[in-house]
């Protein structure tokens, strides 16, 4: 394109039009940074006795579980420390969401036993809550009818 007046005037009226989409844009990364730092991905692989995955965990495998979960996010954006993960454990993968915008996410890798065993804790926990709650309504009605005292009767 040429530069002179013409032009010029159409890059300052288009100018506000570009700032409003990335005032846009910035607001919806914010949100969805808030969203994700808020989030834990939990991935289950099969892995060794010491914790050694058979197997790594890349930015493709966060990219899919993200996407399970609702969330449409490129791979390319999803940094891990060291390219991958080896081992079970803790770790957080770095979002990169729009301009200097990023999201510290909280990965946890289990092993498919550690899964098993968390998910059989949950099923008991559950359990125990469904048994109190069940018991509980049983409590009140005895408190509502308390005994009454004998009144003695005259004759």
């Amino acid at each position: 394109m040429p530069h002179n007046a013409v032009t010029l005037a159409y890059f300052e009226s288009r100018k506000t039009e570009i700032e409003e989409r990335k005032t846009a844009k910035r607001n919806d990364a914010q949100g969805l940074k808030e969203k994700l730092e808020a989030l834990t991905v939990e991935i289950v692989m099969s892995s060794g006795p010491t914790g050694k995955l058979y197997g790594a965990v890349t930015n493709q495998t966060v990219a899919e579980e993200l996407a399970k979960l609702g969330f449409d996010i490129e791979r390319k954006r999803i940094e891990i420390p060291g390219l991958t993960i080896k081992h079970t454990g803790k770790y957080t993968a770095n979002i990169h969401l729009y301009e200097s915008s990023s999201a510290d996410v909280p990965v946890v890798v289990l092993s498919q036993e550690e899964a098993a065993a968390k998910k059989a804790r949950a099923a008991e926990e559950a359990r125990a809550v469904q048994r109190q709650a069940q018991e509980k309504p049983a409590e009140p009605e005895a408190a509502e009818k308390p005994e009454e005292p004998a009144v003695p009767q005259a004759e």
